[in-house]
């Protein structure tokens, strides 16, 4: 690969697409980015309100608290709060800008508002639809689809205002997986351009390790990454996981502060990014040595990622935990060899957790993704793995994850479905 090639650009535009930031989860956050594009296109705020969302909207939406909102959780929170607050032109930092008196707007609205929800039919794993009335009787809506901040059309008075053609129905990054290799991802990390990547990389450094160091300091969800630190040796290995588990702790349980997200989703860009923070300090890496390890992490999490698509029964955390024991790897002087054999050992070992929605439970299963990630790099240094055969891995690191996406996209469809049915008939 050459710096002038197309692939090369290509690398670098994935960056740009992937690892932007956002506040909050991102699925109550697009939804509160839908609602407030619907309020604009409106020029008020409704009388009545109609959201239809798809299935995995539901799940990832029911109990996470959303930002300034002062620990509401679910739908009507997340479209609300957007209604009356958002600021559609900052996308996912929609919320960034909320005001106290906005707050107590917000906190009149829902006890007020006449607000429905229903589920999404269009075969898509990410929909949202805002639709809203005034009380003149006008009309606008807004929908959101494919991708958290993909706006795909925007109508007022049931005339068009903008309208894309869906990119397909289940959001597989088809453009990522064609060009992403594992091989093609250790050198472009070799000879990438820091300063085509520099912006990217620090601005998640900068928020990622914010965040985590909130979660740390304050009392969020399960507490997770205090946990971590209290009960286990005080070692970089805990506390990579505790870090990355903290941030999460954080963003699941209502801290307003960014992220820089990996895949569409906070939780893995914290996953892929924090523990190799923290090695690279424990190592005294140097900040050239950071940068390279995180496109590593970075760029596997969204290749292994891309066959799963963006929504699904497969827990994110599993692919960001593997490719940060890849970049970490990459710090201790392993290169292709090494993180081919770390991601399949790594994805052999918990490839069987589910997600069942965004909620304070999503930092603990990112401490276990990451132990199996570094895991999955001590067994290759002591001259152990697992081979072709052993489940669903298969000779060659292309074809396990390979394997992977089939199992997150085709396999877990059934099992995405009765999570959902579990979600919603369960407190």
């Amino acid at each position: 690969m050459d710096r002038q090639d197309a692939t090369y650009r290509q690398y670098v535009n994935i960056l740009k697409r992937e690892l932007i930031p956002a506040m909050g989860c991102t699925e109550p956050i697009a939804v509160a980015y839908c609602a407030a594009m619907a309020r604009s296109v409106l020029g008020k705020l409704p009388v009545k309100t109609i959201l239809t969302v798809s299935g995995n909207i539901i799940k990832n939406v029911k109990s996470v608290i959303v930002p300034h909102t002062g620990g509401a959780r679910g739908l009507k929170a997340a479209a609300g709060i957007g209604i009356v607050a958002g600021k559609e032109q900052l996308g996912l930092e929609v919320l960034s800008q909320v005001t106290p008196a906005q707050q107590q707007e917000f906190a009149g609205w829902m006890d007020t508002a006449d607000f429905s929800v229903e589920q999404a039919d269009d075969g898509r794993l990410l929909s949202i639809t805002v639709r809203v009335w005034d009380a003149d009787g006008h009309t606008a809506a807004a929908q959101i689809a494919d991708a958290h901040d993909r706006v795909v059309c925007l109508e007022k008075d049931g005339k068009l205002l903008k309208q894309e053609a869906s990119q397909n129905n289940d959001c597989k990054q088809e453009n990522c997986a064609d060009c992403l290799t594992v091989e093609g991802i250790c050198e472009f990390a070799e000879i990438a351009d820091i300063e085509d990547v520099r912006e990217i990389l620090d601005r998640q450094i900068q928020y990622n390790t914010a965040i985590a160091d909130e979660g740390l300091r304050g009392d969020y969800g399960a507490n997770i990454g205090k946990v971590l630190l209290k009960n286990n040796e005080n070692n970089v290995k805990t506390r990579a996981k505790a870090r990355a588990a903290a941030g999460s702790d954080a963003r699941m349980n209502g801290c307003e502060l960014p992220v820089v997200i990996n895949s569409g989703s906070g939780n893995q860009g914290m996953t892929a990014s924090l523990p190799v923070i923290e090695y690279a300090a424990e190592l005294n890496a140097d900040q050239d040595s950071l940068y390279r390890a995180l496109l590593i992490s970075n760029l596997l999490a969204v290749h292994i990622k891309s066959g799963i698509g963006c929504l699904s029964a497969y827990c994110g955390a599993v692919s960001a935990g593997a490719s940060a024991g890849a970049g970490i790897a990459w710090l201790q002087g392993g290169r292709f060899t090494e993180i081919a054999h770390t991601i399949v050992n790594a994805l052999a070992i918990t490839s069987g957790i589910v997600c069942d929605g965004a909620k304070a439970s999503c930092a603990a299963k990112i401490a276990i993704a990451v132990d199996a990630g570094l895991m999955g790099y001590e067994m290759y240094r002591m001259g152990q793995q697992f081979y072709g055969g052993d489940g669903i891995i298969s000779r060659g690191v292309e074809n396990t994850i390979r394997n992977i996406g089939r199992l997150g996209h085709d396999g877990m469809r059934e099992t995405d479905r009765e999570i959902l049915n579990i979600m919603t008939c369960v407190d």
